[in-house]
């Protein structure tokens, strides 16, 4: 072969992996630690799953499940490892949106009341806030208000771009492993998985379609059984795709994050659809997101 024709070929290849390189996703976990049945062997084994994927992860803390000392051990396990970003994600979980303001302020503080001196002792800060089922608020003027409040105390509010109702995924999935159905269990955990690639799909072409280009994802997911399980295929297929796994600190430098929002509702929707203005071009992308209406019947029917 000539050479010209070798350097050229390399010079594609180059490019395409250049290309592939920047797909990047930080990867976010919350309700940690989970408030399933054995709360402490899940997280534990799904610390050690993070720990043997070597990859970095936020977690979102209720530290109303810590109340006892073998899950402030749990707790603290996960805030001493080195790839682990601690996140305050309030002490009880509430609805911002029916929960009284100065009520709210306070679950912020009780939110941290263990989780800041261990982030302290292992040399890491405590900035990153999610609210609890992404509710910011009911309207402009609740989302302004808790925007700023937020401000004073040093937390800075924690968006997310892709997320796969994996609790509704897991409430089915641990339904059957608790009936001893682990075929059909499998088959959720599958499904589980094949969405949550659709979703990538679905919110990279609004990616291009918005921004083009493809901007730093950030995808939210919850400790529990079927992420323990399942949860390390995701993380495989994304890298086949080409994803570098990054920390929530390095996907906030992408700049779209810094862009305003206009969505004032209380509905936990990706921070793709609060970059809209359009309400009518909101409802139009959402209904395009993947069908998961088979699955939503099932966990609906599941008692």
């Amino acid at each position: 072969m000539p050479r010209t024709i070798q350097l050229g070929l390399l010079l594609i290849t180059i490019l395409s992996l250049e290309s592939i390189a920047q797909k990047r996703v930080a990867f976010t976990i919350d309700d940690v630690p989970t408030p399933s049945t054995s709360p402490v062997e899940i997280s534990n084994r799904f610390l050690s799953k993070i720990d043997s994927m070597g990859i970095p992860a936020t977690i979102f803390i209720n530290e109303e499940r810590v109340r006892v000392d073998k899950h402030q051990k749990t707790l603290e396990a996960w805030l001493k490892h080195p790839l682990i970003t601690p996140g305050n994600h309030t002490f009880n979980h509430p609805r911002y949106s029916i929960t009284p303001f100065d009520q709210f302020i306070q679950e912020v503080k009780d939110g941290e009341r263990l989780t800041r001196p261990l982030a302290e002792k292992y040399n890491k800060e405590l900035k990153h806030f999610r609210f609890p089922f992404n509710d910011l608020g009911k309207d402009s003027a609740q989302h302004i208000l808790i925007e700023n409040a937020l401000h004073e105390l040093n937390y800075q509010i924690s968006p997310f771009t892709v997320e796969s109702s994996d609790w509704m995924f897991n409430a089915l999935y641990t339904r059957h492993i608790k009936k001893g159905e682990l075929e059909k269990a499998k088959a959720i955990g599958e499904q589980y998985v094949n969405a949550t690639m659709d979703y990538f799909d679905h919110f990279e072409e609004l990616s291009q379609e918005m921004f083009n280009r493809d901007i730093a994802q950030i995808y939210l997911c919850h400790d529990n059984l079927l992420n323990l399980h399942y949860a390390p295929e995701i993380i495989t297929q994304l890298k086949a795709r080409g994803y570098e796994i990054i920390s929530m600190d390095e996907a906030l430098e992408d700049e779209v994050y810094a862009l305003p929002t206009f969505y004032y509702k209380k509905y936990g929707v990706s921070w793709f659809y609060r970059w809209m203005q359009d309400s009518d071009l909101i409802d139009q992308y959402m209904r395009a997101e993947p069908d998961l209406s088979d699955a939503y019947k099932a966990y609906e029917n599941r008692n």
